[in-house]
C-alpha cells in the first residue's frame, strides 16, 4: 500500500481544498474549505455556475445590496459545502466570515444562517462542521453551537491555551495548524528548515493530543495547514488529518512503511498538569506565546482580506 493508503487505516484523512476533482482522486472521509480555498475556486470558470446561483438567489430574496451581498457570500459557501457532500461521505467544514471572530453573537448568528441555508438543500446539520476561529469570543459562540446540536471546527488554533478552552466547550473538534507554526519558528530562528522530528508544529499536535487523551475530551483533534509530507506521516495516529491535494498526491506516490506514532493509549511518560481556563487566564497564557497571538491575528487577516476580495467580485454581479 502507499503511505496515504496506510495513513486512512490509521487516521481519518480529510481534503483540504474547494477543488471538486481532486475529492473524487483522493477519496477523503470528510472535506474542510475557507474562505481563500473558496476564492480561488471562484477563479475557474467550472465553478461559475455556483456562483451564478449564489448570485440570482440573493437577488430574488431583495433587501439592500449589502443584505444581499450577506447573502450572496453565505450562499455561495453553502453552495460549495452542498457540491462537496455529494462526494465526501461524511462531513464538510463550512467557515463563519473571519471578520466576526471577536463577535460572539454575530458569530452565533452566521452559524444559524448558514445552518438554515443547508437545511434548505436538504442537509443535516450533522453533516456541517461550523468552523470559526480560536478567539475567546469564537470558543464561546461554539460552546453555545454546541449545546444546540451544532458541530463545531475551531480553526486558527496555534496553542495548548486555544486547545485547552476548546476542549472545555466540548467542541466536536480543533484543526492545530502544523505549517503555519513551522513557518513562524522558521523565520525567527533564520533557518531555512527545520527536520521533522523537531517541527515545533507537529510537537504542538502531538501535546494536544496526549494532552486530551490523558484527560478523556471527546473533542477530535485535526491536524492541518502542512508543509511537507514529512509532517503528516510523523503525526500518523491522529485522529483526523486534513491535507491539500498535491500532499495527498506525494503520499500517494510515496511506498514503504509508515509507522504510527499517535496513539490513544500509549501516554507512558507523559505527565502534564491538567489546567482549567477562564478567560482572564486564556488571554494571559496566549499573550505569553507570541507565535500563537501573531499567527492567529494574521490568519484572521488573511482569511477576511480574501473574504473582501471575493465580495468585490461577487459585488460586480450583484
Amino acid at each position: 500500500m502507499s503511505l496515504l493508503e496506510q495513513l486512512k487505516t490509521m487516521t481519518v484523512v480529510v481534503a483540504d481544498t474547494g477543488d471538486f476533482e481532486s475529492m473524487k482522486i483522493f477519496t477523503p472521509r470528510d472535506a474542510t474549505t475557507n474562505p481563500s480555498l473558496i476564492y480561488a475556486a471562484t477563479g475557474d470558470p467550472k465553478y461559475q455556475h455556483l456562483i451564478d446561483q449564489a448570485v440570482e438567489y440573493a437577488k430574488a430574496k431583495g433587501g439592500s445590496k449589502a443584505e444581499q451581498l450577506s447573502l450572496c457570500m453565505d450562499k455561495l459557501s453553502v453552495n460549495f459545502g452542498t457540491e462537496i457532500l455529494k462526494i465526501v461521505p461524511q462531513r464538510v467544514s463550512t467557515e463563519v466570515d473571519a471578520r466576526l471572530s471577536f463577535d460572539t453573537e454575530a458569530t452565533l448568528k452566521k452559524a444559524h444562517q448558514l445552518i438554515k441555508l443547508y437545511a434548505d438543500e436538504g442537509i443535516p446539520k450533522e453533516k456541517i462542521l461550523i468552523k470559526i476561529a480560536s478567539t475567546w469570543e469564537g470558543i464561546k459562540a461554539a460552546e453555545i453551537l454546541e449545546k444546540e446540536g451544532i458541530h463545531c471546527n475551531l480553526t486558527l488554533l496555534f496553542s495548548m491555551a486555544q486547545a485547552i478552552a476548546c476542549a472545555e466547550a466540548k467542541v466536536m473538534l480543533i484543526s492545530p495548524f502544523v505549517g503555519r507554526i513551522y513557518d513562524w519558528y522558521k523565520k525567527d530562528r533564520g533557518v531555512d528548515d527545520i527536520p521533522v522530528s523537531e517541527d515545533p508544529g507537529v510537537e504542538s499536535v502531538t501535546e494536544i493530543f496526549k494532552y486530551y487523551k490523558k484527560y478523556g475530551y471527546k473533542t477530535e483533534v485535526m491536524g492541518a495547514s502542512f508543509r511537507k509530507a514529512g509532517e503528516i506521516t510523523e503525526l500518523a495516529g491522529c485522529d483526523l488529518l486534513t491535507i491539500s491535494p498535491n500532499l495527498l498526491k506525494e503520499l500517494d506516490e510515496m511506498d514503504g512503511t509508515l509507522e504510527q506514532k499517535l496513539k490513544a493509549d500509549d501516554l507512558d511518560g507523559y505527565d502534564q498538569a491538567k489546567i482549567s481556563l477562564d478567560e482572564k487566564a486564556f488571554r494571559w497564557m496566549m499573550n505569553e506565546d507570541a507565535m500563537a497571538t501573531e499567527k492567529l491575528s494574521e490568519g484572521i487577516r488573511k482569511f477576511a482580506a480574501d473574504i473582501i476580495k471575493l465580495e468585490e467580485k461577487i459585488s460586480q454581479k450583484l
